[in-house]
């Protein structure tokens, strides 16, 4: 309730829903906006544009399991790699006749390293390098008024 009133209500989700029934497998995408797509396969989030190129170029009908696994892994990668926005890891969910299969972390892709020391500088200890004071030339083109504003009077009727 605080987050939507911090937010006055523009509070989005981007959305994949996926599953398996008597038809068949579904995949599913609806938009922030509300929109929806129907589709083999789908990306949504910061680093989709990089996901789904890779998706397009790659994807293909009946893949075996172990297959789509990297297919979905290589399009994750790729939407971290190409995005400031995006994660670090990569989760992948298997949806299947045998249930769901989570597989949290399933790559750590771009880890961050640790630091080696204080990189920030002492408070008041920022050196100035130097300190230049320029004139700038210039010539007055136009001196012309384009409206008077004095005389106008607040209408107050």
């Amino acid at each position: 309730k605080q987050h939507l009133w911090r937010h006055m209500g523009h509070v989005s989700a981007a959305l994949i829903l996926g599953g398996v029934d008597c038809d068949g497998p579904h995949l599913r995408a609806i938009a922030p906006h509300g929109s929806t797509d129907v589709a083999a396969y789908t990306t949504q989030g910061s680093g989709c544009l990089a996901a789904i190129a890779f998706l397009e170029e790659n994807y293909r009908q009946n893949m075996e399991k172990a297959e789509a696994m990297e297919l979905a892994k290589n399009a994750i990668r790729a939407g971290i790699f190409n995005d400031m926005g995006s994660g670090s890891n990569v989760d992948l969910v298997v949806i299947s006749d045998d249930g769901l299969e989570v597989l949290r972390n399933y790559e750590l892709s771009n880890q961050k390293g640790e630091r080696c020391g204080n990189y920030l500088p002492k408070k008041g200890a920022t050196v100035v390098k130097k300190q230049e004071v320029r004139k700038i030339l210039y010539d007055v083109v136009s001196t012309k008024v384009i409206r008077d504003r004095s005389d106008d009077k607040m209408d107050t009727s």
